[in-house]
């Protein structure tokens, strides 16, 4: 009898995180800027217009750690890989992207992609995470463009937007208001933006990709999500999961997707789905919560306890709250890599086959993209 994945026991996870991850040094978390306290980000992704004269206090911080490794190579397909020109808007974007990591487990992210940015006057962080279709290689059509230019055009909008209602000082008269510019953005409007931004890009011939966009606001401490697919996101709050997104498919390993077809090509031979067709999920955080953003090389690998025993034994094995989130991050993403490769023990992916009658062993290879929050409040 084969064995099933029993709770991980701690020392277990213990002993094999430190044999899969390196001390952690200045060089292997995001770079953290302290100019900008209330939420935790690299200085090149904190660019908004100042013009905002808003002085409302924002108690809740948020410490990022983002983490993602590309499936090996299978030498039995071919690869379509036509990336973006590295001086285009979106390839600098891009390789921008790439560079918040100085260490990472593999170089690109594969057919996955994400972006994370400060929002507008530093009112809260989005990040998001796109998983392009791999079925669109035999085309001949590079399924990681689709997803890149999702997340550039979602990265776009929400860097210069407000987490919420656009803030002004109620001492403030009208003009002085009305000088406080951008608007307040929810995912599932970024996620339309995004989605339409991508048929209009001439770069981009066809593709399809799930999305998963978050909003964490600095003042309330709201976080706003809108998922298309099967990426998704968790919230753990003291060890416990009390929110995990469901999954969005059309049938067995078959998601629901953003679609771009080219112009010539039968659409009714195709699943297009549209943005509203996205879940949308709003709860008020806490402090110590941690939010977890990940594609389906997550999810199809790991079972969601052992998520959480990571975390746990991630938070209490390291000081800095900076360097617990991306330790995080990179602790979730190695075992992901790990339970791929492994074909005797029973994965998500293998137990849902199995419900649909179908025989599947082990791990699924493919490729895993993790964003972690760490929320911080401070009186």
């Amino acid at each position: 009898m084969r064995k099933q994945s029993p709770p991980l026991r701690s020392c277990l996870i213990t002993v094999w995180l430190a044999m899969v991850l390196p001390p952690l040094s200045h060089s292997s978390y995001l770079r953290l800027s302290s100019r900008w306290h209330r939420v935790c980000l690299p200085p090149h992704i904190q660019k908004f217009p100042a013009k905002s004269i808003s002085i409302l206090s924002r108690p809740f911080t948020f410490h990022i750690g983002v983490s993602w490794a590309a499936k090996p190579p299978d030498p039995k397909i071919t690869r379509f890989h036509t990336p973006f020109p590295a001086d285009s808007c979106i390839g600098r974007w891009r390789d921008r992207m790439l560079a918040l990591r100085e260490k990472n487990v593999s170089r690109d992210a594969g057919e996955d992609f994400f972006y994370v940015t400060q929002m507008h006057n530093g009112s809260g962080v989005a990040f998001g995470i796109a998983d392009g279709v791999g079925g669109w290689i035999d085309s001949g059509v590079d399924p990681s463009l689709f997803a890149q230019s999702l997340m550039y055009y979602a990265h776009r909008s929400s860097r210069d937007s407000w987490a919420g209602e656009p803030e002004f000082d109620p001492t403030q008269d009208q003009q002085e208001r009305n000088q406080v510019d951008g608007r307040e953005l929810t995912p599932y409007q970024c996620l339309d933006l995004a989605y339409h931004g991508v048929l209009r890009d001439n770069l981009v011939e066809a593709g399809s990709s799930t999305a998963c966009l978050v909003s964490l606001n600095a003042a309330s401490g709201v976080l706003r999500a809108a998922n298309l697919g099967d990426s998704g996101f968790m919230i753990i709050r003291s060890s416990a999961i009390i929110h995990r997104q469901p999954a969005q498919t059309h049938f067995f390993n078959c998601p629901l997707q953003l679609t771009k077809l080219p112009p010539s090509t039968n659409a009714d031979m195709h699943y297009i789905d549209l943005p509203d067709a996205a879940a949308e999920y709003e709860a008020k955080l806490r402090d110590g919560d941690i939010v977890v953003a990940y594609t389906d090389g997550l999810s199809d690998n790991v079972f969601p306890r052992d998520i959480v025993t990571i975390c746990s034994l991630v938070a209490r094995s390291v000081h800095s709250e900076s360097e617990q989130v991306q330790a995080m991050a990179d602790a979730i993403v190695h075992y992901a890599r790990t339970c791929m490769r492994d074909q005797k023990r029973v994965s998500p992916f293998e137990r849902e086959a199995s419900r649909e009658g179908l025989l599947f062993r082990g791990g699924k290879i493919d490729d895993v993209t993790v964003v972690t929050a760490l929320v911080r409040e401070t009186p």
